[in-house]
């Protein structure tokens, strides 16, 4: 029997594919642009003197904005056009040169913050106060501000800021690795099938409903992931050690403190979001509990935990069907936002199937003088129609703030970012839930919430926690090898998933194939974006009084105020416990109507 391969990029269909000409109508437009933002440079160094006046401190921050945001939209196209095929050499070259030009960049306007800080607190605010022009940035200057005791002189943060694409290297190195080189074994489905193991296939062989079939892909990705587990080390313990040391010399007490304090998150938010999923976990050993008698398994192992209680899907999506529900679910959203998806799903904004080469996952991306373009890599179950919408939400999100922020404040922090996606993947739930009659799909639909709530708020905390605890033991002067990473991984995986799951020894090695590891305390951020959203969308679904017009005021907020601001404004406290025990309570109730249901259809 033949094997499936993937297509190779210049074979998927152009209407399936986003349209970067939109950003540059071809590569030598790219390159003219590229040289452009290059040769500011020599102009925005000559900007490196002390602030003399208002009206000169105003020019400088907006020659250099402009300079960033030229420079965004080139890195933009650039790494696009890299993602859609990594191993096209062209782009691999464009990517190279975006990344070492955004280090000029940076090593050239890295006497900003220095040269604010270095204004007397009283001369600025009187500057602020009576220079209009000047208002404008009153709180891009806050923030700055903010940061005084952690801003080294001009001359040392430009020599941290010229090494930047240094101390991206061992991520880059990960991504090279992992998209590009690693050369996956093949595997057979429940119909027979040979398939060309990839992530994406991956992903949709564990929830088939042949043990066999999800054992063999298990085993089959974590072997090769495992052949080069010593280089995986070296790559995420150098990472690590980069985030340990900008936080020692920007005198922070940790490199959590150093990801967190930049946006105003105060670390009890992070910690109360450990200590609360700790609580909760009897929760999630429960629906492992579940789980297991359900399949009927004698013993439930780490690669039984996504395919669907009741058998084989019930609910599958084309591509084309999964536009037509996403539409449906966000209607209550109101109609500027429905005329907003329909544009990305429409216009050639969304690159949709998974090719060779083209990077694993999922993403919403774009400049603040671009569209929102998502890439996906297609697969026709239930759980692409989520990402669809995920994304979607990440597209409205930057639609709306670009329309309405300048671009000093054109973009959001990742910890808003995911509360309007998993928004989106709430509401869809609530529609789906309430257009689907039949009891099984109805169970479907519970089990597949859990999953989802199990996947992001229980797993996401577990990677926080192996997150912080390895950058806890770098700092300590723990070796991080292979080893000493998988143990630790072992050891958590199995206190979060209890006594129902065998502990495989394959699972040690996750931590191998994770990129968000090498984000900087990134991952937490799901989870508590989970936990708010759910509190977000059910005043959206109930038609709570203000609900709709505050959330669609915080999609317009971008970065004008602190996160935690604009979600209280929004009406979500996120330096409390409660969002969080309200989530947990809702995950309680669906799994109590999962088992009640369960019961019934036994």
């Amino acid at each position: 029997m033949s094997t499936q391969q993937l297509p190779t990029r210049d074979a998927v269909s152009e209407k399936l594919t986003w349209d970067l000409t939109t950003i540059f109508k071809n590569d030598a437009a790219f390159e003219a642009a590229f040289k452009k933002v290059k040769a500011q440079l020599p102009t925005l160094k000559a900007l490196d003197r002390p602030f003399e006046s208002a009206s000169q401190l105003v020019a400088t921050i907006e020659q250099s904005l402009a300079t960033f945001r030229q420079l965004e939209t080139v890195y933009v196209y650039a790494s696009m056009k890299n993602d859609q095929d990594t191993t096209n050499a062209i782009y691999q070259g464009y990517q190279a040169q975006v990344d070492a030009l955004a280090a000029e960049v940076s090593a050239a306007a890295a006497f900003l913050e220095p040269a604010i800080l270095a204004i007397p607190e009283a001369q600025l605010m009187d500057w602020i106060a009576n220079t209009p022009a000047l208002a404008t940035y009153e709180h891009f200057i806050q923030t700055i501000t903010d940061s005084r005791s952690h801003v080294l002189s001009g001359q040392e943060e430009a020599l941290l800021a010229a090494a930047g694409d240094i101390f991206g290297a061992a991520s880059q190195t990960f991504s090279v690795l992992d998209n590009s080189d690693l050369q996956f074994p093949k595997v057979t489905d429940e119909n027979g099938q040979t398939l060309q193991l990839s992530d994406g296939v991956y992903s949709q062989l564990l929830q088939s409903t042949n043990k066999t079939v999800r054992q063999e892909a298990f085993e089959a990705l974590y072997t090769t992931y495992g052949q080069f587990k010593n280089t995986f080390a070296t790559t995420l313990a150098t990472e690590i050690k980069g985030h340990n040391y900008l936080a020692q010399v920007h005198h922070y007490d940790s490199a959590r403190q150093a990801a967190l304090a930049p946006k105003a998150i105060p670390e009890t938010v992070y910690t109360t979001l450990v200590d609360q999923v700790n609580h909760h976990l009897p929760l999630l050993h429960r629906y492992t509990e579940l789980r297991k008698k359900q399949l009927n398994l004698s013993e439930l192992h780490m690669f039984d935990l996504y395919t669907p209680l009741l058998g084989k899907p019930a609910l599958t999506y084309t591509y084309e069907q999964a536009q037509v529900t996403a539409k449906e679910a966000l209607a209550i959203l109101g109609p500027d936002y429905a005329k907003q998806v329909a544009h990305i799903f429409d216009d050639r904004l969304i690159d949709v199937c998974e090719n060779q080469g083209k990077r694993s996952g999922a993403y919403s991306g774009g400049a603040y003088d671009t569209d929102p373009f998502i890439l996906l890599n297609w697969q026709n179950d239930l759980n692409n129609l989520y990402t669809l919408v995920h994304e979607t939400g990440h597209s409205v999100h930057s639609a709306f703030t670009r329309q309405t922020q300048d671009y000093v404040y054109g973009d959001y922090p990742i910890f808003v970012a995911e509360i309007a996606s998993t928004t989106n993947e709430n509401l869809l739930t609530e529609y789906l839930l309430q257009t689907q009659s039949d009891p099984k799909v109805q169970a479907y639909l519970l089990n597949y919430y859990l999953d989802g709530f199990k996947g992001t708020v229980f797993r996401q905390t577990q990677f926080a926690e192996f997150e912080h605890a390895m950058h806890t033991a770098a700092a300590n002067g723990q070796p991080l090898t292979a080893e000493f990473m998988s143990q630790q991984y072992a050891e958590i995986n199995a206190r979060y998933y209890g006594p129902a799951v065998v502990n495989d020894p394959q699972i040690a090695l996750e931590w191998t194939r994770i990129p968000h590891f090498y984000m900087n305390y990134y991952v937490y951020q799901y989870a508590t974006g989970f936990a708010a959203a759910t509190t977000l969308a059910n005043g959206i679904s109930t038609k709570q009084p203000g609900a709709l017009e505050h959330y669609l005021d915080y999609l317009k907020a971008g970065s004008s105020a602190y996160p935690i601001e604009i979600m209280q404004q929004a009406g979500v406290d996120m330096t409390s416990a409660d969002y969080l025990e309200r989530a947990f309570a809702v995950f309680e109730k669906r799994l109590a109507q999962l088992e009640t249901l369960l019961t019934k259809l036994n």
